[in-house]
């Protein structure tokens, strides 16, 4: 069987599939959505049908698959997901809405969502199983981790660095040049002017540590090896320099 897979069916899975209705005759047949939630099997959302569990991919080898789960409470479980399910690289789709302006000279890699109008000026790097937000604006050098989720409206300067996982909220900035590591949080509507350390929580305009990372996103970091060790929160109110 060949089409497309959506792995979950919340808010992120609803908009990819609206983004593959978008694109017509020039993209993916949609086959529909899988979640592990059985009150959603045999139902339709927005249309499309919920046809199974996610372990379904395994049973229709043919179809390609893009996995669509992850929120601020719990961003790590994209990568959980993808582990878990162990697929092939080549079955993961790439799912571009026909809004979106992709330079040529940048590159999106497997698994990745770029929703409508989102922006990739030039030699942007984005990831595998990145997920891109509406009016998202990449620009100039720009590269994107991994599993990293960027937020409705969010705005990179050029050579800005997102790590593996990092999540930047809705409408947040970036600085040119600077680094948000890896699992950490961008709360929405920051101004992030200097870099961000891995698994740390960081909000405000401009961006100041509120705390650490919560428990899923520490862990996929002790996963790869890096010490996170707790330290205490800045107080709000220190200056930025």
């Amino acid at each position: 069987m060949s089409g497309l897979l959506i792995v979950g069916a919340g808010g992120f899975a609803r908009e990819t599939a609206q983004a593959v209705r978008a694109a017509g005759a020039g993209g993916p047949r949609l086959l529909g959505h899988l979640d592990d939630d059985p009150a959603l099997h045999g139902t339709e959302v927005d249309g499309v049908p919920v046809l199974g569990g996610c372990d379904l991919v395994h049973e229709l080898p043919g179809a390609q698959v893009v996995v669509c789960v992850g929120n601020p409470r719990d961003y790590a479980s994209r990568a959980r997901l993808v582990r878990r399910l162990g697929l092939p690289e080549h079955r993961y789709a790439m799912v571009v809405h026909p809004s979106a302006a992709v330079s040529a000279s940048s590159a999106v890699g497997p698994g990745s969502v770029l929703l409508a109008h989102s922006v990739l000026t030039a030699a942007v790097r984005v990831g595998a199983h990145v997920a891109v937000m509406p009016h998202v604006v990449l620009t100039h050098d720009d590269v994107v981790g991994d599993f990293a989720t960027l937020a409705s409206g969010v705005r990179l300067g050029g050579g800005a660095r997102l790590e593996r996982g990092a999540y930047v909220g809705a409408g947040s900035l970036v600085r040119e040049y600077t680094v948000v590591g890896a699992w950490s949080l961008i709360g929405m509507g920051s101004t992030v002017l200097r870099d961000v350390p891995p698994g740390e929580v960081w909000i405000g305009s401009p961006a100041r540590r509120l705390r650490e990372a919560d428990v899923p996103a520490l862990d996929e970091i002790r996963a790869d090896g890096v010490d996170v060790g707790p330290r205490p929160a800045e107080r709000m109110e220190s200056p930025v320099i």
